[in-house]
């Protein structure tokens, strides 16, 4: 199936940065918000985004140009009706994205994939609220999606092999690299890498080292381009917890429970890069 049309749900971060990577590439794009005021916010900061790359030397007036030509913009899931895939980049709620998707299974037509940016819940799950468990799929991009590479092709219990590879090819289509992931919490990336950020917080917590030193630790000592607590930062610490929320809820193992000090951050709005201040100040 060739995908030349996708609506995003969501026009925060992650989605202003999934449409630009869809958009460069010659593809259709309506960003979908819940509001005026938000779509408008999300419309200029793209905007704003590439001027200033433009200004940097790193992209022509005319490659900013195009890529805006192919973005849209909208309030209504409506406009969903001849997209060939959605990709949902909203909250990190499962009820909001059952939601969503339940309502958006009425309005598309029967051929499109539906795609969540989900970090953590399960893709089976989600399906669930529709009637087309077999066409739906995770696409878990990386912060910054302008950026990162890597794009995780999620298959749900019940994924049917086409949509799936529909889904994979475009990635490679837009300058992704995918690699497939199966039914689990946390998936591939996540699994692995958000206990290890926990882990330094429980580290932090037992006094064993300084924030600062606990990072330089596993930049110099381990080759990690980023100490963890910078990265919790950078993830949001109220991410952070609701994905080991659910990697314990899913699990019941205990190697996943969400570090005290954790929970307290959240507690007292330190949610790190987004609040200005969680690990460190900003």
């Amino acid at each position: 199936m060739q995908i030349n049309k996708i609506m995003i749900l969501g026009g925060g971060i992650m989605g202003l940065g999934i449409a630009q990577v869809l958009a460069g590439a010659g593809k259709a794009v309506v960003v979908r918000d819940l509001n005026d005021e938000l779509i408008q916010g999300a419309k200029g900061r793209l905007e704003s985004n590439q001027a200033k790359l433009v200004a940097k030397n790193k992209k022509t007036q005319a490659e900013m140009d195009a890529m805006l030509a192919n973005v849209t913009y909208t309030t209504t899931l409506a406009d969903a009706a001849d997209c060939d895939l959605v990709i949902e980049a909203a909250v990190e709620n499962l009820e909001i994205k059952k939601k969503i998707f339940g309502e958006l299974d009425g309005i598309c037509k029967p051929e499109t994939i539906f795609a969540s940016n989900t970090s953590s819940y399960s893709i089976t799950a989600i399906a669930s609220s529709t009637k087309r468990s077999e066409r739906f799929i995770g696409l878990h991009f990386f912060n910054p999606a302008t950026v990162m590479k890597l794009v995780e092709v999620v298959r749900g219990l019940n994924t049917a092999d086409e949509p799936f590879k529909s889904a994979y090819d475009l990635m490679k289509e837009v300058g992704k690299t995918p690699i497939e992931a199966g039914e689990g919490p946390g998936f591939v990336v996540n699994r692995i890498l958000v206990p290890m950020v926990n882990e330094g917080i429980f580290v932090l917590q037992e006094g064993l080292a300084s924030a600062e030193d606990i990072d330089i630790g596993l930049q110099l000592g381990a080759g990690h381009p980023m100490g963890p607590l910078h990265l919790a930062d950078l993830i949001g610490l109220d991410t952070c917890l609701a994905i080991m929320e659910t990697f314990y809820a899913e699990t019941g193992d205990t190697k996943y429970r969400p570090a005290p000090l954790l929970r307290k951050m959240v507690r007292s709005g330190k949610l790190g890069q987004k609040s200005g201040e969680g690990f460190f100040k900003y």
